[in-house]
């Protein structure tokens, strides 16, 4: 199984290398105001790519903090009645003597 995922993780290396090959082409990115950025083709997918991830990301992280608090809430709430359960039982222990 590792030699099955270090053969995917190579494909897919490969794959992009190939793909980075193909798109050297210098294409120019139009900004406003007459702004122009020049680079490699594969530079600008990668760029698109990395903000999009970002976006998803900081998009989500309101989402990711609720669920975090309420789970933190949901563990102390438990806590705190397991703990008050242990404290109702009686506190003598009858030894049979």
């Amino acid at each position: 199984m590792k030699y099955l995922m270090w053969l995917l993780k190579a494909a897919i290396f490969f794959t992009l290398f190939a793909f980075a090959l193909n798109n050297q082409q210098t294409v120019s990115v139009h900004f406003f105001f007459g702004t122009a950025w020049q680079s490699p083709l594969v530079l600008v997918v990668l760029t698109a790519f990395a903000c999009g991830l970002i976006l998803g990301v900081l998009l989500m992280m309101p989402r990711w903090w609720k669920r975090h608090r309420e789970s933190r809430r949901t563990a102390r709430h438990a806590a705190s009645s397991a703990q008050s359960i242990v404290s109702e039982q009686p506190s003598t222990l009858h030894h049979g003597i």
